[in-house]
């Protein structure tokens, strides 16, 4: 029997289950480009509910317990005596999210032994050191697609709350109880006819510039693989070969390239200085592809009229963190996937994938990032990389 160990977030403070203010929520059973949604067996779980959190539990106690195995559930994830520390040793299973992420170190991993698996519930794997999960034989997945929408429908929304000025202007009949026209609307504008571009335009930036085209904007991309011609027509896209081309060009730009060692500070006081004096950043993918302090610096001299983010390093990041109070901000903890929409599918996903695993069936290829050896025990070590 396997023993699975879910790092999940904290409950709400409020208590858990929180008040829904829905009682259901649509059914996707398809994304762009024809992939499925996830099809599990079953699910143990209301869509729609949270799932995400401790108490929420992915929706896969029952679904283990019955089968014999053990599940493990704790959101305390760092230090030496960290409860994934100390029930890593003997798991067969690491089930983490983006948003919570398990750091799966070279240290850890070899302090694994049974580790065969490694699955992120949403999409994103850079929290699992990939060469120490291939040389220990692990195969790591994810479930691709499953919140890509939530986190372009996210991107948008910070781009119209970074360039209308909205934060501000609610804060003045909140916090402020005042009804000030004229500061909420100093530093407000349209969207329209503005130069808009992504960096990366895989599901989510792609997805992205869908969404922005009707603002009439002029949209621009980079990309090492350049989209067909025909969608570069229908979005009338420009596309640019190398970052520093898209960030000059552009007043607002929104970053969706994954971390590797290519793009990890690539926004640093040289590149965000070749972007026009005013520009807007938001960034979905990963904080480390942003210099943390560049940005800082860049708010506070007007080279760039606003950050908004939903990806912080670490995470969570400690309560000194220098974006918590920049000026001309609009940052959310790591949310942007993890909707009640998304968690549906992400869980759903979850579950399929163990299904898979532990009936020894394959794993569907869209959510392999690694696939290594088998059960605990088994003695496989052979893998491949997946594409």
């Amino acid at each position: 029997m396997a023993k699975i160990l879910a790092v999940l977030y904290p409950d709400p403070v409020g208590g858990y289950p929180p008040d829904y203010a829905r009682d259901e929520i649509p059914t996707i059973t398809g994304y762009p480009g024809g992939q499925t949604a996830p099809t599990p067996q079953a699910v143990d779980f209301a869509p729609g509910h949270l799932l995400g959190c401790v108490s929420g539990e992915l929706g896969l106690r029952r679904f283990l317990e019955d089968r014999g195995h053990t599940l493990v559930v704790t959101s305390d994830k760092e230090g030496a005596d960290s409860a994934l520390d100390r029930e890593l040793p003997d798991a067969d299973v690491v089930v983490s999210q983006p948003f919570w992420p398990a750091y799966l170190t070279a240290e850890r991993i070899a302090a694994a032994p049974r580790l065969r698996l490694a699955i992120t519930a949403g999409i994103g794997s850079d929290h699992v050191d990939l060469p120490s999960a291939i040389a220990h034989g692990m195969t790591v997945a994810e479930v691709t697609f499953s919140n890509s929408i939530s986190v372009s429908e996210h991107a948008v929304m910070q781009i119209l709350t970074l360039v209308h000025n909205y934060l501000p202007a609610h804060e003045w009949v909140t916090a402020r109880k005042g009804w000030n026209i004229a500061d909420s609307v100093s530093r407000a504008y349209d969207l329209e006819g503005m130069d808009v571009g992504v960096l990366g335009s895989g599901r989510i930036g792609k997805a992205v510039l869908r969404r922005l085209k009707p603002f009439d904007v002029t949209l621009h991309y980079c990309d090492v693989h350049r989209l067909p011609k025909e969608v570069e027509e229908e979005l009338e896209l420009t596309w640019h070969p190398d970052a520093r081309s898209l960030a000059s060009a552009v007043d607002v730009l929104s970053i969706h390239t994954p971390l590797h060692p290519q793009t990890q500070n690539l926004f640093d006081d040289e590149l965000i200085g070749a972007m026009k004096r005013g520009s807007y950043i938001v960034n979905t993918a990963r904080a480390l592809i942003v210099n943390r302090d560049a940005v800082v610096r860049a708010l506070d001299s007007g080279q760039l009229a606003g950050y908004a983010g939903d990806v912080w390093y670490p995470q969570p990041p400690p309560p000194d963190h220098p974006w918590r109070t920049m000026p001309h901000e609009a940052m959310t903890p790591h949310v942007s996937g993890s909707t009640l929409s998304a968690q549906a599918r992400y869980a759903a996903g979850t579950r399929e994938i163990l299904e898979c695993w532990l009936d020894g069936r394959p794993i569907r290829p869209d959510y392999l990032i690694v696939e290594g050896g088998g059960l605990a025990g088994t003695g496989a070590s052979s893998y491949t990389v997946a594409g």
